[in-house]
């Protein structure tokens, strides 16, 4: 069978553009709609989509003038999407730096049970320290603690999903045995971040462990997503640029002794369509007309942690700006916005337009064929297995992808004409079902899922 591609419909309220929400047809308060986001999931249905996803953090953002601010939260409002849909993956957003391992492995589980076995988990290390002084603390955790924290948090998440092997329950009426104890294990895991002591409250769910997806592309994140990630979301400006990151990833791996077949690499797009080059120009250029630029100098300076006042909108970023090892929030993305800004010698007012559509992500004007091919090219020339679809417009933006672009990567051979029989989203994924750890036939490797190694603890 020819090689799929794998689509993600990444949902944000009224859509990626931050000015969306002034457009004639947007509702300003879709983001706590119901409605709107199971309209949004049975669109991407439709367009045999393998998954949608949610992001959150627990944090009010920015400025609350500048668009809708809030979010439903995305486990709960998932969990209403799973019994309004029947194929479609169901991907949460949920930190590590601000959670329990034994509640949040619950509630993925929880989802997982209820939706057939279509749920993800997008792992976060929370950055910034508006996060850090909701849960008491003063100061952001450095960068490094971040992820030994969440190497050590999936490793307990990892262990409760296996405290129940498969078999556990036995339903036996007539000998009155419901459930095989000596098939529960207990983690009784005491490491530096967290004790945990008890088997999880949940049986193990259809998938095993829900999808692990993680989207960060500092170095310890990707070292994080090669040893543990099976679908990457991430932010590539130019072909190269993904390619680098594609094979650079598939080859960490490889390094941590699993197939890189078994790792998805999702870029984001930000498609713009236009039945020619021109209307969708002109939709583009509707949108960067709706900006306040006030906003945007105010999240710039937050991002590159400048002072505020520190910018001006006509002129280039400052010289002197801090090497991405000095920063301790998201150092990815800051690096791409700061190479993007020198690459093309913009003034802030054009960086800020770059980045109202997509934060960084690629953003993509053209007709339906003129889409399709740039995500053709990606695919086929090693920068991605797929793309994390950011509609700038909801629900206008993934309606057009659906009737314009998605008939046309059908044609081509790109992408699946029906879901077929029902899968979990990890069969969707081409992924193995994770062996129980206790389980005779586990095996230690990675690739069975097997606990993190300790090692890990140095990211």
């Amino acid at each position: 069978m020819t090689r799929q591609l794998h689509l993600n419909a990444f949902l944000m309220n009224t859509g990626h553009h931050e000015a969306s929400w002034r457009l004639p047809e947007s509702d300003p308060y879709a983001h706590v709609d119901l409605a709107h986001h199971v309209g949004l999931a049975r669109i991407a249905e439709r367009g045999t989509f393998d998954s949608l996803f949610l992001a959150d953090g627990p944090q009010l953002w920015g400025n609350v003038a500048q668009r809708p601010a809030g979010a439903l939260e995305p486990l709960t409002l998932l969990t209403a999407l799973a019994t309004a849909t029947e194929h479609i993956g169901l991907i949460a957003t949920a930190s590590t730096s601000y959670n329990s391992p034994y509640n949040l492995a619950r509630k993925f589980a929880s989802l997982d049970i209820i939706s057939g076995g279509r749920a993800g988990w997008n792992i976060v290390t929370t950055a910034g320290a508006e996060a850090a002084r909701n849960f008491g603390l003063e100061h952001e955790p450095a960068h490094a603690d971040r992820y030994a924290r969440a190497a050590e948090f999936l490793d307990v998440v990892l262990k409760l999903w296996d405290s129940w092997e498969d078999d556990a329950i036995v339903g036996d009426k007539a000998a009155g045995v419901w459930g095989d104890d000596a098939k529960i294990h207990p983690p009784r895991h005491k490491g530096k971040y967290f004790s945990v002591e008890g088997a999880l409250n949940v049986p193990r769910t259809p998938q095993g462990y829900p999808l692990l997806v993680q989207a960060g592309s500092s170095e310890d994140g990707k070292r994080f997503a090669g040893r543990y990630a099976e679908a990457v979301f991430t932010a590539q400006q130019t072909l190269a640029d993904a390619q680098a990151f594609y094979a650079g990833l598939k080859a960490l791996t490889e390094q941590a002794g699993r197939n890189p077949d078994h790792i998805k690499v999702l870029p984001g797009i930000v498609p713009v369509i236009g039945s020619t080059e021109a209307e969708a120009r002109a939709h583009e250029q509707v949108l960067e007309d709706h900006i306040v630029y006030t906003h945007g100098v105010g999240r710039l300076e937050s991002l590159l942690q400048l002072e505020p006042g520190t910018l001006d909108l006509d002129a280039e970023l400052p010289a002197g700006l801090p090497p991405e090892s000095a920063i301790e929030g998201a150092r990815s993305r800051y690096t791409l916005v700061v190479e993007l800004a020198r690459r093309e010698r913009l003034t802030v007012r054009e960086l800020i337009g770059r980045l109202g559509g997509g934060r960084g992500h690629l953003t993509f004007a053209g007709t339906p064929e003129q889409v399709a091919d740039a995500i053709e090219e990606w695919f086929t020339h090693g920068a991605a297995d797929g793309f994390n679809i950011m509609p700038a417009v909801l629900p206008s933006g993934l309606e057009l992808f659906v009737e314009h672009v998605v008939p046309i990567l059908r044609a081509r051979g790109l992408l699946r004409t029906e879901y077929g029989p029902r899968q979990t989203l990890r069969e969707r994924y081409g992924l193995p079902r994770p062996a129980n750890q206790h389980s005779p036939k586990f095996s230690a490797s990675p690739e069975q899922g097997g606990p993190p190694s300790p090692a890990l603890a140095a990211l």
